[in-house]
């Protein structure tokens, strides 16, 4: 059994690195450079963040005392308020840090007020947990993005990171320890990743080194299905090359799911890289190797597939349903195995255009560019701004 130990900033045994979690200083300067210049697709893409409802200096928060996800016939779910307002945090402080428009800074810094002053829980069906992290890794790359800001005072910045830990993090390391009151492979990867993601990014906010370490150990080590070791299936030796593909542990549920892990995946090895772990690298580039199969079958080219015993059943075949699924999140493994280490990508890179072909203006976009329900926000996104490093 995996626990964790909560603590706020001054337990850290490690110095961290900040900005740190999905981007650091050196990241912000080049993206800036590129919009500054004008140059493409960078000024295109700040085009499709410019114009999002989001990022809007009128944009209002929305917090509530209590998250609800998952409907218990006694609550009302209200837990778009949100993945809309983390998205929106977090589009506010991307245009400060590359306008240097301190409107930008202070709506965003309304908007995690606005939180920390509010929210006393999460509750609904299990998928509370889903909201724990999903919206806590989310605020807290928002929250991490607006830590150097003058406006945003010491006093305000802990209160949202007491916010994170006791609330977020705390379910999120709930669920991790005990999974609901079921055995570890009770629930799908992307469950245990988004929880992953949110202890990283919380642990990285208020200097926490146990929360992130442990965190960390768990992705590489630990007995459930969002493990590395646990979430790979299958590992083949694609026909015509060398390439290894992994198959992952949702394939034969459905696609949707499936590119939602990869999403999830890009995040926390992002957090991890940015704090000096090479995530991407763990196990001859599991990541990579699972992309490739997942981006391969999305882009309706045939994959072999192993027979999969879920909680629910067994799969038997690849699930075809959502199968093209427009999913936002390889930009940053493409930009990462191609560019940064020039790996081959090249399944992860067709699907990469195939999601911008289908995003307004071509480029990848963010929460509220992807539809309104929550799946449209599971991911930051604006990778093509964010993370690409070649035109």
């Amino acid at each position: 059994m995996f626990y964790f130990t909560l603590a706020l900033a001054g337990s850290a045994a490690a110095a961290f690195t900040h900005l740190g979690a999905l981007h650091t200083a050196d990241d912000i300067a080049r993206v800036k450079d590129h919009v500054d210049a004008g140059d493409e697709p960078w000024s295109t893409a700040f085009t499709l963040l410019m114009e999002n409802d989001h990022a809007q200096l009128s944009y209002e928060p929305n917090a509530v005392e209590v998250i609800t996800r998952g409907s218990t016939g006694t609550n009302t779910e209200n837990y778009s308020n949100a993945y809309q307002d983390a998205a929106a945090a977090y589009q506010l402080a991307l245009e400060w840090l590359i306008l240097g428009n301190d409107s930008y800074a202070d709506a965003s810094v309304a908007i995690l007020n606005d939180w920390s002053s509010t929210l006393q829980d999460i509750n609904g069906t299990s998928d509370m947990f889903l909201a724990a992290g999903l919206y806590g890794y989310q605020f807290a790359n928002a929250a991490e993005l607006m830590s150097t800001y003058s406006g945003w005072s010491d006093d305000d910045q802990s209160a949202f990171g007491v916010m994170l830990t006791d609330i977020f993090a705390n379910y999120s390391r709930l669920f991790l320890d005990d999974h609901n009151g079921n055995d570890e492979y009770h629930y799908y990867a992307n469950w245990d990743f988004c929880n992953i993601a949110c202890l990283m990014a919380v642990g990285i906010f208020t200097d926490n080194d146990t929360m992130y370490s442990q965190a960390v150990d768990y992705f590489l080590t630990g007995p459930s299905n969002g493990a590395l070791p646990v979430f790979a299936i299958a590992n083949y030796t694609e026909d015509g090359s060398t390439k290894t593909l992994m198959q992952g542990q949702e394939a034969g549920r459905d696609q949707g799911h499936a590119t939602l892990d990869f999403a999830l995946l890009g995040v926390i090895a992002q957090q991890g890289y940015n704090q000096g772990d090479d995530l991407f690298a763990s196990y001859t580039n599991e990541i990579l190797n699972g992309a490739e199969y997942e981006a391969k079958y999305n882009v309706n080219e045939s994959v072999p597939y192993t027979t999969y015993d879920s909680y629910e059943g067994t799969q038997s075949v690849i699930s075809n349903e959502s199968r093209g699924d427009v999913r936002p999140g390889f930009e940053l493994l493409v930009a990462h195995y191609s560019d940064l280490k020039g790996l081959n990508a090249s399944w992860s890179a067709e699907y990469r255009d195939y999601v911008n072909e289908n995003t307004e203006l071509d480029v990848e976009g963010g929460g509220g560019d992807y539809g309104s329900n929550s799946g449209g926000y599971d991911y930051l996104g604006y990778g093509t701004l964010m993370y690409r490093l070649s035109a």
